[in-house]
């Protein structure tokens, strides 16, 4: 293999590491379609019904198997090699997003073909979540964590931009299969650029214990680390009122006012190049304290809903997205900084598989709930008081001394396997 010689400063080190390339690539080449498939699939949606609870009932198909089978994916993770997982789930849901891409551009696609593509999509991705956020430490050094993991921020974000903006402008000329066909092709190459990544088995020694024991001791480690818990358990309302208020509802408050598909388009873009601007601004700055910094940063993340519930004009809610991007964006990292140097490597695929089961486990309700709410109270309305709740419960994660505390671990070991 020829040796990359490009990357030379400490910002980009982990692109040195031939493993870490292949992943970086991989991604690259999935996110690009990715980024497409919610705004898509969203008016997708819209063309077969104009129902609220339409959209979200397709949301909450996905989000259901997602809190499902987290857990399992988490085991299967940590038991089976991370690259193999994700290699099988980026194979399969290529083929569920190509189906619907081929219903939609057949003219024939109705709305339980949503609900079962998506539920089939969602249970794929639950299996692959825990493996991609618990690979990046066996890929570098341990002091390239940082610098990774805003690598992985930096390529997302930049094609957040330019991903939402696209389908937008797919939807309004040619339709939104074409998106999320586009979608489908890119998730079966991610799955052949990974084929160099080969990490070692994990080691076993004596009888390998069952899935109910890795699941419990999973559980163990969670519930006794303070600033583990309490993030998690904070985010089961707060990603049940984003799912609801701003994902399900958005689109909708978009469809009624000036602002429009290409709008919220352009809404959507406007996060991730706040996103973008705060990985960027993360190149430089080194997290001392991660938890504090990133729960701060959340708290940003509930000005859309309560823009849109005041003045749903486009460009004032491009500036809230804006701020709100960089706020998710130090979460993020700060985050994922946290879990990859506290939580033991053979560990953390389940730890994520807890943070993700304990963080989506109330979407499905916000997905269905809010349309109901929104007929009954209106939708600006119902997205207003839904921002207020947002800021309030982000800024009580602040009264946890484990969450304002955490230190950065130092550390120059190899990537850990």
């Amino acid at each position: 293999m020829i040796r990359c010689t490009m990357f030379t400063g400490p910002a980009t080190a982990p692109l040195r590491e031939p493993k870490f390339r292949w992943y970086f690539l991989s991604r690259l080449v999935n996110l690009s379609g990715t980024t497409m498939a919610p705004v898509a699939l969203a008016f997708a949606v819209l063309e077969v019904t104009d129902s609220p609870s339409a959209l979200g009932l397709v949301l909450a198909a996905h989000s259901i198997p997602q809190v499902i089978f987290l857990l399992a994916g988490g085991v299967l993770a940590d038991r089976f090699g991370r690259t193999v997982v994700i290699q099988t789930g980026n194979v399969c849901a290529g083929v569920t997003q190509g189906l619907l891409a081929i219903l939609l551009l057949s003219g024939q696609a109705e709305l339980w073909h949503f609900v079962v593509l998506g539920a089939l999509n969602g249970t794929v991705s639950a299996m692959t979540m825990p493996a991609l956020m618990g690979i990046v430490p066996a890929l570098v050094p341990r002091e390239q964590l940082q610098a990774a993991n805003v690598l992985n921020s930096l390529v997302r974000n930049a094609l957040g931009v330019l991903g939402p903006s696209v389908a937008a402008l797919l939807v309004v000329t040619v339709g939104p299969g074409w998106a999320l066909a586009v979608d489908a092709v890119t998730w079966l190459a991610a799955a052949l650029l990974l084929l160099p990544v080969k990490l070692p088995p994990r080691p076993h020694t004596g009888v390998q214990p069952s899935m109910f024991a890795e699941l419990r001791s999973g559980w163990h480690f969670v519930r006794s680390t303070t600033w583990l818990w309490v993030v998690v358990l904070a985010f089961i309302p707060l990603n049940a009122i984003h799912a609801g208020g701003l994902d399900t509802l958005g689109p909708m408050l978009a469809d009624e006012t000036d602002i429009g598909a290409h709008g919220w388009g352009l809404i959507v873009s406007a996060q991730g190049v706040g996103l973008l601007l705060m990985s960027l601004l993360m190149m430089r700055i080194r997290l001392r304290r991660p938890l504090l910094a990133g729960t701060v940063g959340i708290i940003f993340f509930g000005l859309p809903l309560l823009v849109m519930g005041v003045y749903p004009q486009t460009y004032a809610v491009m500036i809230a997205a804006v701020l709100a991007g960089m706020g998710i964006e130090i979460f993020g990292l700060g985050w994922n900084l946290a879990m990859q140097e506290h939580v033991p490597d053979d560990m953390l695929a389940r730890a994520y598989s807890y943070d993700l089961v304990g963080s989506f486990l109330a979407i499905p309700v916000g997905q269905l709930a809010f349309g109901p709410l929104a007929v009954a109270y209106g939708i600006q309305d119902v997205m207003f008081i839904g921002g207020i709740a947002y800021v309030a419960i982000a800024a009580a994660m602040l009264l946890s001394r484990s969450v304002r505390t955490l230190d950065r671990v130092s550390t120059t070991s190899p990537p850990a396997h």
